[in-house]
């Protein structure tokens, strides 16, 4: 007996984890520098950790109260109803959630070209038909309405990233609301902010009140440093966020997740220092890199080094783990998660090192305002 044929299926390739590479080149794990997946440096807020701590002894009990006082936190901060809040397993389980919820077979999806390769994935999972629209070096992966617009026919789910992995371009808020005007009403647009709390751009949250067809995800996995607990949400209308009840895993936000989160989201002091930092990190990369570095509104920059697998090689050798961006298409690019300042001194000093020994007929700038 076989699984169904997965051959279209592209496995997601993450950022490779410090164990990892210590083994591979022979480091001591303490010495490495990790910058390859997005991760808050600063870790999780000491009041989620002690929380984790607590919730330990009692992850024999279902995540009941724990999801309950979760949504409710979240609901107020957001100024929406309970109901709105869809917890999940990371936001790629709320990607999964929305699929579920709307997504018939052989129904068409857009999503970007580079891009987070779930939307993919899940699209295929639930048996839907994949179309994409790019976002090009060349125009400095903006993300234009009416260029999305023109590259693609009525879809049921478009997915937005805002700010963009791998790139950091953001959709600005006027942009969007642009956009949500032109879509049928048919369309779902699935507006994904995992990086949201890094941008100066209001939320699209904001948006959910008086659209019908917009869902935004976030995650506690980056700002707040809980990415080995996988908890995220999305914020959908009030018509249909009843379907929640019926397209959710049980249970699958665990205990310890929605515990930790919960104090995560009352740290607010926290969170504003990992903002800080990311925002900091991300102009010094810009300002101090030989190579042309985009914008972002993230918490990471693409770097144009002209070859990125042998830069991330050579960076490795030296301690420094970064991200090359050939699985986004982009083989000429690294993307350089921003680390404490200490951190990002040190990337830039190694990167810089090795930059200036590349040859120049190496580094082939992509754009002229990278």
């Amino acid at each position: 007996m076989q699984p169904r044929d997965l051959s279209t299926l592209s496995a997601y390739t993450p950022g490779k984890g410090v164990a990892e590479v210590a083994r591979e080149v022979g480091i001591d794990p303490a010495a490495l520098i990790t910058l390859s997946s997005n991760e808050n440096p600063h870790g999780p807020s000491p009041a989620a950790t002690e929380e984790i701590e607590t919730a330990a002894t009692e992850v024999h009990r279902y995540p009941k109260q724990s999801h309950v006082e979760l949504t409710e936190a979240l609901a107020q901060k957001w100024d929406v109803l309970p109901k709105q809040i869809w917890l999940s397993p990371g936001a790629d389980g709320a990607i999964d959630y929305l699929s579920r919820a709307f997504l018939n077979p052989g129904e068409t999806v857009a999503v970007p070209e580079p891009g987070f390769s779930y939307y993919d994935m899940s699209t295929q999972y639930h048996h839907g038909s994949l179309t994409t629209y790019e976002l090009t070096k060349g125009e400095d992966f903006t993300q234009d309405p009416d260029a999305i617009r023109s590259q693609i026919d009525e879809s049921r789910i478009l997915h937005i990233t805002s700010p963009h992995n791998p790139s950091g371009s953001e959709m600005p808020h006027n942009d969007l609301k642009r956009l949500l005007s032109t879509v049928d009403n048919k369309t779902l647009v699935a507006v994904d902010e995992a990086y949201g709390e890094y941008s100066h751009q209001p939320s699209a949250i904001n948006l959910v009140t008086d659209h019908t067809n917009i869902a935004v995800l976030r995650t506690f996995s980056k700002a707040y440093g809980l990415a080995g607990l996988r908890i995220g949400y999305a914020v959908v209308p009030e018509e249909w966020a009843d379907a929640y009840e019926k397209i959710n895993t049980p249970f699958a936000a665990n205990e310890v997740a929605c515990r930790a989160a919960r104090e995560a989201l009352a740290d607010t002091a926290h969170l504003e220092q990992s903002v800080e930092t990311a925002r900091w990190a991300r102009e010094y990369y810009r300002d101090e890199l030989p190579v042309p570095v985009w914008p972002s509104g993230g918490n990471f920059v693409l770097c144009d080094v002209g070859d990125g697998t042998a830069i991330a090689e050579a960076a490795l050798n030296e301690g420094i783990i970064i991200r090359d961006t050939t699985s986004f298409g982009l083989p000429g690019c690294v993307r350089l998660s921003c680390g404490t300042r200490e951190e990002s001194r040190k990337a830039v000093a190694v990167l810089s090192d090795i930059l200036d020994s590349t040859s120049p007929m190496q580094q082939v700038s992509g754009s002229s305002s990278a």
